[in-house]
């Protein structure tokens, strides 16, 4: 089944290593806010154990009254980590069978690029318009997204070489 992807980079101050340990478990309710139509995540549920294990799973409660269920399914430190959504509710959860978020952090010369790659497959008949979605809402959103948690990431870094 072909998906619909779209991939940003940022770059933080730090290792991969140090990239890897703050921005997998960061805190989806302080990076993922309301954008257009596409909804905030306001609350975390049911997490199993910290957000660093694979099988690991957890519920994001999103502003739309909707919910996705995260899985990790890759946690290779300090270079990769994956996770797989489902049961996608409201506009989504008519459109996406699942999707799959992934993170590549590797060294460059002023810190870690941080890749992330989010691919949605559409449910049967419906990969054409989740494309759309893709490529007008959701590529923006993760250009949104992603340069705060990077900004986390060196914030984290400086701090903890200042203490």
């Amino acid at each position: 089944m072909a998906g619909s992807s779209a991939t940003t980079v940022a770059t933080a101050m730090g290792t991969p290593k140090e990239a890897y340990d703050i921005a997998g478990p960061v805190d989806p309710t302080k990076f993922y806010p309301k954008s257009g139509v596409l909804p905030a995540v306001v609350e975390v549920r049911n997490q199993t154990g910290t957000w660093d294990t694979v099988g690991h799973t957890r519920m994001l409660i999103l502003s739309d009254g909707g919910h996705v269920i995260e899985t990790i399914t890759d946690a290779d430190s300090p270079g990769y980590f994956a996770y797989e959504l489902t049961d996608f509710q409201k506009l989504f959860g008519t459109l996406v069978d699942h999707a799959r978020a992934e993170w590549r952090f590797d060294p460059v010369s002023d810190g870690t690029s941080i890749r992330w790659t989010y691919t949605f497959f559409g449910k049967p008949g419906r990969g054409w318009i989740v494309g759309l979605i893709v490529g007008l809402l959701w590529t923006p959103y993760m250009r949104k997204v992603l340069p705060p948690i990077a900004n986390e990431v060196t914030r984290q870094v400086a701090a903890k070489g200042k203490g």
